[in-house]
């Protein structure tokens, strides 16, 4: 029977004492195995005391888009920056990245110390580093954060490229349009990360299954594509008989309790996204007993990347 690795990572651990609450109410449910730290969020250290104090296997959430950097230099006059002295944002980002006026050396730079930030929250490197809003697939951006990992030695990361996704025809045109940019920056971010022997879980899945499309069902079918999928790719000499091997895969989940202003962010006070009813309606669809029994039934064994 095919073993599966589930590490279900909540995103955002940090961003406020809400979030964090929902979070770690998930991990103790059993509903969450791993969390991504955001080390500019408004409740980081707090969130790195909870991580110690339940054992909960914790990583990076670098985050380059939304809030203030963590790098004192790049506080001030930084091309990091909009005029308001905060990230880009999301999609500003991604302009000021395809406008060519984003320095690479200051990405770097404030990954850098973003990793140092999180040793000095948590006491040890993270055993994996992904992107908040997947700002780590970016063209140019990619590259930097490779190095970044190499130099530190985190071996694991996240590369968000969602079997039958293309089919998911509940997700709105203009989310599906963002989706399908994060799937092709994924794509060609492939060779960049293994050449600088960067690793992720076979399967990924958190796009079709996020917000109010989350629901027991919603996960199964999406764990369930994706394997069939995966299996039914050609033998390769290393993975002689998929059939027989651990899959691992990934969910990317955003749990909590909502955020209220003005408390949390990552400096700019928490946007619309963690203050959405969805952050409670993902929390309360991960703790269903339903979910829990169903990764029994299927021999899928809940972990964290330390676990691969």
């Amino acid at each position: 029977m095919l073993q599966v690795k589930l590490i279900v990572t909540g995103d955002d651990f940090g961003y406020c004492p809400r979030r964090n609450q929902g979070i770690v109410d998930c991990f103790l449910a059993g509903a969450v195995s791993n969390v991504s730290l955001l080390v500019n969020g408004s409740a980081a250290a707090d969130a790195a005391k909870l991580a110690r104090r339940y054992n909960i296997p914790i990583g990076l959430h670098a985050n380059l888009s939304e809030g203030s950097p963590v790098c004192e230099v790049l506080k001030t006059n930084s091309s990091l920056l909009n005029q308001d002295g905060f990230f880009h944002g999301k999609m500003g980002f991604r302009t000021a990245l395809s406008k060519g006026l984003l320095n690479m050396s200051e990405v770097k730079q404030e990954l850098k110390a973003q990793v140092e930030l999180f040793h000095e929250l948590t006491g040890h490197l993270p055993p994996h580093m992904d992107g908040h809003q997947h700002i780590h697939v970016l063209p140019e951006v990619r590259h930097v954060f490779a190095e970044v990992l190499e130099e530190y030695g985190i071996t694991y990361t996240r590369v968000p490229v969602e079997p039958g996704l293309h089919n998911c025809d509940w997700i709105p045109p203009s989310l599906m349009d963002f989706y399908l940019g994060v799937e092709e920056d994924s794509f060609n971010t492939v060779d960049v990360f293994t050449r600088h022997g960067i690793r992720w879980p076979d399967i990924y899945i958190g796009l079709s299954t996020m917000g109010k499309n989350m629901s027991v069902s919603n996960i199964w079918s999406a764990i369930d594509t994706a394997i069939v999928e995966f299996l039914s790719k050609a033998p390769s000499p290393a993975h002689p008989t998929p059939q027989s091997r651990t899959v691992t895969i990934e969910l990317m989940v955003h749990p909590g309790y909502p955020s209220v202003p003005p408390v949390g962010g990552c400096g700019e006070g928490p946007d619309d996204f963690s203050q959405s009813w969805e952050r409670l309606h993902e929390l309360q669809t991960l703790i269903k007993p339903e979910l829990q029994s169903h990764y029994k039934t299927r021999n899928v064994q809940l972990c964290s990347f330390k676990d691969l």
